[in-house]
């Protein structure tokens, strides 16, 4: 009797051992499958890169979603983990890494041509957080889609798509699942980023096994209500002295305070437009302190310009760019948009994609922002998903540029202020080096212990962390651990 137990005993352990073979040979193919790589090394980068950097992809419907992974460089054991989406729609999430929060930039300044060098950046939010940047939806940087049909996405499509990337990426890197996680990104974003919240969030309610530590979200100049953020650049435009007492009084009667959809009929209407319109037509939109530069980008060897410097500008609209001037500070200067045309030049060196471990052949050619993705505007307002977040224990920062006519600050103040919270701190400066920074305020609800700072950047643009990257950098570090601004 006594061997027959054993015998059982025995069995057992076979069997207990033999299930954990299984699934650890399950789990090994599983990340062979997911395709993630480490890279030590970057064309344009001198030495050994000093972060953890992983790139790979992971498999959504019928798309290949691109990501690159910086782990935190503090302490990535306890440090918060970011997901951050990129806006456009259609601009590479690799936008956000080199341009806005990432701890690389390019070394514009001394520029000679060819693949552009790569500088490392003190004020980078990958200092105290973990960050997953991931290309979305297909058609964005390196995301692609295996099938015809998966090409097309959404707003609604593109904020699944994003929920369905973060749990396949968490529960192939287990190890981050204890660390505080937060949704983040900027511009157009702002459509699904509180959607995707809301997933997770319903994820952990209905008992999903693992939970995901979820702790809030972040967005910069968030699009969030499409009718609310064209009224309001009216608005801002009177505040910043863009158009006349006049005409806004003009504006506001004839149209009602209303100015997208406007009846032929309302002749007076109408006409007030056409001079709002002339008088906003040479402000630069992403920055109204800014010239209004064209989109430049070098010219492309496919059309016969094979012959002219690859830092040669090429002026695609109408304005006073200098094409071709070899004062390059001087463009530099004049030009923000001078920086993106080195993304491509970069992204696209052979070197580059065998580095970052891209597949070959899936995208024909890397840009920044796809304008000819097909992509349908399916959600008017995510106002009412904000609104049922404020339920629920969650941090939440909104930060935007006050110098944006992209998405001018009126209209995110207005949803904030319509989400109707407590307001727990009034409105008052903030400082980085003993300047003002910009201006918070914040809002909560004592019921559900929700928390909400709302942060301009004094003199920034659309995002604001192209234009001031140390002070994003300070109201950043400060928020997520929960000091005040």
């Amino acid at each position: 009797m006594a061997g027959s137990v054993g015998s059982s005993s025995d069995h057992k352990r076979i069997a207990s051992f033999s299930l954990l073979v299984i699934l650890a040979l399950l789990s090994l193919s599983a990340c062979r499958a997911f395709g993630s790589h480490v890279v030590k090394f970057l064309p344009g980068y001198r030495g050994q890169l000093p972060f953890h950097l992983e790139t790979g992809y992971v498999s959504v419907d019928d798309s290949e979603l691109f990501y690159y992974f910086i782990e935190s460089q503090g302490n990535p054991s306890q440090d918060p983990i970011f997901l951050w989406l990129t806006g456009g729609p259609g601009c590479s999430a690799f936008n956000g890494l080199i341009y806005e929060i990432g701890p690389m930039q390019f070394d514009i300044h001394n520029y000679p041509g060819g693949p552009p060098s790569l500088l490392p950046l003190e004020d980078a939010w990958t200092k105290t957080a973990s960050i997953i940047f991931v290309d979305l939806p297909a058609g964005s940087g390196f995301s692609y889609s295996r099938t015809q049909a998966g090409w097309p996405s959404s707003d609604t499509l593109a904020a699944e798509q994003a929920f369905q990337f973060l749990v396949k990426w968490l529960l192939e890197h287990p190890k981050y699942l204890p660390l505080e996680l937060f949704i983040s990104g900027d511009s157009y974003t702002g459509m699904f980023i509180p959607v995707v919240t809301k997933k997770v969030l319903e994820r952990n309610i209905a008992g999903a096994v693992p939970s995901f530590n979820l702790k809030g979200y972040l967005i910069g100049s968030p699009t969030t209500d499409e009718a609310l953020n064209s009224n309001s650049k009216i608005v801002f435009a009177h505040r910043m002295a863009l158009i006349s007492d006049e005409l806004y009084e003009r504006l506001k009667v004839s149209c009602n305070k209303s100015y997208i959809n406007v009846e032929p009929s309302n002749a007076e209407c109408t006409e007030a437009l056409q001079a709002y319109n002339l008088c906003v037509q040479g402000v630069g939109k992403g920055d109204i302190l800014e010239p209004n530069c064209a989109f430049v980008s070098p010219r492309n060897p496919e059309n016969g310009d094979a012959a002219l410097p690859r830092r040669f500008l090429q002026k695609i609209s109408g304005n006073s760019l200098l094409v071709g001037s070899p004062d390059r500070n001087l463009q530099l200067e004049r030009c923000r948009t001078y920086n993106y045309t080195l993304a491509p030049i970069w992204a696209n060196d052979p070197r580059v994609i065998e580095a970052l471990h891209v597949r070959k052949g899936t995208v024909r050619r890397w840009v920044r922002c796809n304008q000819s993705l097909s992509y349908t505007k399916d959600v008017e307002s995510v106002i009412p998903v904000h609104k049922y977040l404020t339920r629920h224990d969650l941090n939440v920062l909104i930060q935007t540029g006050d110098r944006d006519m992209v998405v001018p600050h009126v209209a995110t103040r207005a949803w904030v202020q319509e989400l109707g919270l407590a307001v727990d701190s009034n409105w008052r400066p903030w400082f980085v080096g003993g300047q003002v920074a910009g201006y918070t305020e914040e809002y909560d609800s004592d019921a559900s212990g929700y928390r909400l700072v709302y942060a301009t950047v004094k003199g920034a643009g659309h995002p604001a962390p192209e234009y001031y990257r140390k002070e994003c950098y300070q109201m950043f570090d400060r928020w997520v651990h929960t000091y005040p601004l």
